[in-house]
């Protein structure tokens, strides 16, 4: 199994200015996310920077970056240019990995890696994992995924997915979790080279832009995303400054 990590980096973040230069424990966010895509088993790990303060950061700490266009509308159109720039053939399986993702799980990425040689059937994977929490359940920033016999998946959305019609009229969303467990979406993504390269030549669907979930555009487009079910959960992400003091909290005390 030999695969790329790519990790998109925008300074435009409208919750958290400046998000991927952000300081973590002496280091900026996006050179820690690096630094966890590396303990994986990809072959090389490259951020793919909207500006050239994220790229001299990189390099400052060793870390490979590149200069991608800073209009790019979703990540995933950000990594299509990087495949161009960096020469990479149409079936070099390429690995998203969030750029507000520092205490991602290693295994995780190898996980979703191992995933996409394993099912030709699908042109992405993607890993979920059970919700334990009612309230995390009713958050409409944390995205749900329902999925097939197969373990592709059916939908994403940020509503509370799937309904338990007769539990929640009974008890109530904020007071328990049907069974199965829902499944949280983690936004890691592993794709092939060739089909990132059409995905921003895809017409957007009206149901991404209603959710502002890009995923559902491939599945709008009859395309499968294979879906791992992870029994670890990945450390917190950031979104807020709330987020990031969490987080600063985590490394602080490891």
């Amino acid at each position: 199994m030999s695969f790329t990590v790519l990790i998109p980096a925008r300074l435009a973040s409208t919750r958290l200015p400046d998000k991927p230069l952000a300081d973590i424990a002496g280091l900026p966010m996006v050179v820690r996310v690096a630094q966890a895509a590396r303990a994986s088993a990809a072959e090389r790990v490259v951020v793919a920077a909207d500006a050239p303060a994220i790229v001299a950061a990189c390099r400052r700490h060793g870390v490979d970056a590149i200069l991608t266009r800073s209009d790019h509308p979703s990540g995933s159109d950000r990594l299509a240019e990087a495949c161009e720039q960096l020469g990479l053939d149409g079936q070099a399986r390429i690995l998203n990995v969030q750029g507000d993702e520092p205490l991602i799980a290693p295994a995780m990425i190898d996980a979703c890696a191992r995933l996409l040689d394993e099912r030709p059937d699908c042109v992405m994977s993607t890993v979920a994992h059970a919700i334990d929490d009612a309230a995390e359940f009713a958050n409409p920033n944390v995205v749900k995924v329902v999925l097939d016999a197969r373990s592709r998946a059916l939908y994403f959305s940020r509503a509370p997915i799937a309904w338990w019609r007769d539990g929640f009229a009974a008890a109530g969303i904020g007071n328990t979790l049907p069974e199965p467990r829902p499944l949280r979406h983690v936004g890691l993504y592993g794709y092939r080279a060739g089909f990132l390269r059409r995905f921003p030549l895809l017409e957007p669907a009206p149901l991404e832009r209603l959710e502002a979930l890009e995923q559902l555009r491939v599945l709008w487009h009859g395309e499968r995303i294979a879906v791992h079910v992870s029994t670890e959960r990945p450390g917190p992400g950031v979104d807020t400054p709330e987020d990031l003091e969490r987080v600063r909290a985590l490394f602080a005390g490891s």
